[in-house]
């Protein structure tokens, strides 16, 4: 799956997964938040999640720490 974190209008991160068969600008043209704190691929599997890789449409690569922001966000802890 690809994702593009966002900041939100409160200014936290919000990570959106969607399918690889969408472009990475295609699915950006559609999310109203202004700001692409980060954008790549990411991996769910038994033992963790994992992120990685690059979004050269929107010239925004992986972050080390989207990994955890998606795992909270997928366990439900708001903050």
């Amino acid at each position: 799956m690809k994702y593009i974190m966002f900041e939100d209008f409160s200014g936290e991160a919000l990570p959106i997964l969607f399918p690889n068969r969408i472009g990475f600008l295609e699915f950006r043209e559609q999310i109203p938040y202004t700001k692409v704190l980060s954008a790549g691929y990411v991996q769910i599997r038994a033992d963790g999640i994992s992120c990685h890789g690059e979004s050269k449409e929107l010239n925004s690569v992986s972050s080390p720490e989207d990994s955890e922001i998606i795992c909270d966000k997928l366990d439900g802890v708001e903050s």
